[in-house]
């Protein structure tokens, strides 16, 4: 390292990085020492090296992408303590009820348990939190698979369409409200099937609260984590089972 210093120096270089060359060194010499192994990955670049320095980096950017998403949480929620107050909530539910929304934030505000205590602001943050990230992608995913498969099935696509342009046709306001969806039957099958063959989460998972003994005598101990790494929609060859789990069978 010192001899690649001094050729830097030699080249007009003022400035080193002092980091990334103790850091080359540092993995040169335990490579050699581990796998007696000469990498001279401080004169050329190697993917292994690479595979190694990345994660590093990954750590930095996650702990600064979650200070960001966390002091953005917490200002939504001190700027509502704020309107709470003045507005009354009284008034809020009102203006809520006109436009027939009620923000999840809201909803976390306005929550308490049994013994009417309040949420602190760490379990609003972590709800709303898990809210948008647990939403954001499955629901994007989901939506783009739907959109898909339709382009892929047009005869279907016009079902959907025409469907909507029925319900609509003597509507007013001219758009889909939340009473609507129960007389789009064909879009609602057009979709479950979508999220049947791509499931936005592709796996669960659950821990066993109490020893569960299974049909065949096996038995699943408390406490075991269990993940359905497949589709957690049944696949065509699990179909018999499904009927079979409807009569208490699995």
């Amino acid at each position: 390292v010192q001899a690649k210093w001094k050729r830097l120096a030699s080249e007009g270089s003022a400035h080193l990085d002092m980091f990334e060359h103790i850091s080359l060194m540092t993995l040169d010499s335990l490579q050699k020492c581990v796998f007696s192994f000469d990498s001279n990955c401080e004169e050329k670049s190697s993917e292994y090296i690479s595979s190694i320095l990345e994660p590093s980096a990954l750590v930095t950017k996650r702990n600064v992408a979650c200070r960001l998403v966390h002091d953005f949480t917490d200002a939504i929620i001190q700027e509502w303590h704020c309107t709470l107050p003045d507005q009354g909530l009284d008034d809020l539910l009102k203006t809520k009820a006109k436009v027939k929304t009620l923000d999840f934030i809201n909803v976390l505000l306005l929550a308490k348990d049994e013994d009417g205590k309040e949420l602190s602001d760490e379990d609003i943050r972590a709800e709303a939190e898990s809210f948008m990230f647990a939403g954001h992608d499955t629901t994007a995913s989901g939506l783009s698979w739907v959109l898909y498969n339709l382009a892929r099935h047009p005869e279907h696509q016009e079902c959907c369409r025409h469907e909507a342009r029925e319900l609509l046709r003597d509507h007013e306001p001219k758009e889909i409200e939340w009473d609507d969806l129960a007389q789009l039957p064909f879009l609602t099958m057009s979709i479950k099937e979508s999220l049947w063959l791509h499931p936005p989460a592709v796996s669960i998972s659950r821990c066993s609260t109490q020893d569960i003994v299974l049909p065949d005598g096996r038995v699943i101990p408390k406490g075991v984590l269990n993940v359905k790494g497949m589709s957690i929609w049944v696949s065509e060859q699990e179909g018999a089972r499904v009927e079979d789990g409807r009569k208490g069978h699995i």
